[in-house]
């Protein structure tokens, strides 16, 4: 098979790589973080190279591109560490818009890839631990009332997709964040990016997908978030371990640098495996994103699953080879360690999508099929 990317996925990725070396330096996600964690100048750089126009389709003003162009941008936002909800904005969101009824999509759809509309998907609760099927959320006569958390720049977005159960199952809703009844506390995560509680109290909403089809729907929407997370994984462990190595080779012990240890040959030689491997198991959920179902859902539990463990490993090993200097905040190395952290406990930790794939192997024992 082959796994060279095409010219235009090769430009794609150097157009972006060059929007977030110029306008997303170290120095200046440092002033973001201090500043919230969300910058809307940074928004509409990425609008203006049609980025939020990436997977909307060109019947509603968007560039119609597909799940491969996704994962080449997802990986140069993860070098950067590029903070805003991308994913969860302009491939999340209009993937379930373009679920909804003509009207709300040509509503909708047009001004998120624009740049003029931010919509993410509001769907974590506590109770849920991570199971999609687990919505206390309730909705009566369109109006909604719950709680959601960690709802991706909460405070900063225009509206909200929030599942909700109503007398028939899980139905998805879309909530302007002006409704009547939208509360919202926001918050720092722990690798300087926004997130929100919402609260829901009698709130109107926009019915997008019927009960019949909410579920599916979620399931499939998180599944791309996911596959985009593990793109913009491979990105950043990329870059962590690039930087790790220019830092061996810099850093010197006896007169000599200390890339030239045996020892920390072989534990970067670890290293670069545990990247490959994840690179790979990227670009499998990438490429499983349009089967049926059941397929769909284990190739993408599949690939977090590995992607946990690389990432884990990674960021351990690439903060020890440095030292001292790898927990400092000054230094950037320590915030590849800190986004590495929290994408391994969002959208399902390792453990919960390890269950995931050994729920749905029993048939075969354990043997791909």
């Amino acid at each position: 098979m082959n796994f060279d990317f095409t010219e235009d996925q090769t430009s794609l990725r150097d157009a972006v790589r060059r929007f977030v070396d110029k306008a997303y330096t170290f120095d200046e996600r440092r002033q973001i973080v201090k500043a919230g964690g969300f910058s809307r100048p940074v928004w509409d750089g990425l609008a203006s190279l049609g980025l939020t126009a990436l997977a909307i389709s060109e019947t509603h003003g968007g560039l119609g591109f597909g799940p491969v162009e996704a994962m080449v941008v997802m990986e140069e936002i993860g070098r950067g560490l590029v903070m805003e909800p991308y994913a969860q904005a302009a491939l999340v969101a209009p993937m379930v818009l373009a679920q909804s009824a003509d009207a709300v999509a040509a509503d909708w759809l047009p001004r998120i890839a624009s740049g003029d509309a931010l919509v993410v998907l509001a769907h974590q609760e506590r109770r849920a631990r991570y199971r999609l099927d687990v919505c206390d959320t309730t909705a009566t006569d369109d109006r909604l009332t719950g709680n959601k958390s960690l709802v991706p720049a909460g405070d900063q977005v225009d509206a909200f997709i929030v599942p909700a159960r109503d007398a028939h199952g899980i139905a998805l809703f879309l909530v302007p964040k002006d409704a009547d009844g939208v509360q919202l506390r926001p918050y720092a995560l722990h690798d300087g990016s926004r997130a929100a509680e919402l609260t829901l109290a009698n709130t109107p909403a926009l019915r997008l997908v019927d009960a019949d089809r909410g579920l599916d729907v979620l399931e499939h929407a998180v599944d791309v978030a996911i596959a985009a997370q593990a793109a913009e994984a491979v990105g950043v462990m990329d870059r962590f371990v690039l930087l790790t190595a220019d830092y061996l080779n810099t850093r010197k012990q006896f007169g000599v640098p200390i890339a030239s240890f045996q020892a920390l040959r072989h534990r970067m030689a670890d290293v670069k495996m545990q990247l490959e491997l994840a690179r790979s198991m990227s670009y499998f959920a990438t490429l499983k994103l349009t089967e049926p179902r059941d397929t769909r859902r284990r190739a993408v539990s599949q690939a977090k699953v590995q992607l946990g463990q690389s990432m884990r490993f990674v960021g351990q090993q690439c903060t020890q080879l440095h030292g001292g200097i790898g927990v400092t905040d000054e230094y950037v190395g320590s915030h590849y360690f800190k986004r590495l952290t929290v994408m391994e406990m969002q959208f399902g930790d390792t453990l919960h999508h390890l269950a995931e794939v050994s729920a749905r192997m029993q048939d075969q024992a354990g043997v791909f099929v």
